[in-house]
């Protein structure tokens, strides 16, 4: 027994001979989000021509976090995303704003990004 296992247990996952089952959980998460209004999902963009997929999502109404790692090198093709991303978001009252260094946030309408981080007091 390990010095990690003394301090934390014994790791127990449901396996059913060194896999695991995850049709369980894909299942109730389905079940889970069924009913919501907007949903919020990661996207990554690693080409011009992933743009639309990703912004139709926002059209419908949902809020997306975009990981631009891939292309963060390339400023041409970063600025061309970024300013696309602007327009689709004036065309319909949405907001978007970055976060960190390659993320963004994509927002629809009625949804502002809040610029200031929220700290706790301690």
């Amino acid at each position: 027994m390990g010095i990690t296992s003394k301090i934390f247990g014994e790791k127990k996952t449901a396996t059913t001979e060194g896999y695991i089952d995850l049709e369980k959980y894909a299942d109730a998460q389905v079940r889970s989000t069924a009913g919501a209004r907007m949903h919020v999902a990661i996207g990554e963009i690693q080409r011009y021509e992933d743009l639309k997929e990703l912004t139709d999502f926002v059209y419908g109404g949902n809020v997306l976090i975009l990981d631009f790692a891939a292309i963060s090198d390339q400023e041409v093709l970063l600025k061309r995303i970024t300013n696309e991303l602007k327009r689709t978001t004036d065309d319909i009252g949405g907001d978007v704003a970055g976060i960190g260094n390659n993320l963004m946030v994509v927002s629809p309408s009625g949804v502002k990004v809040q610029r200031r981080k929220l700290r706790g007091k301690f």
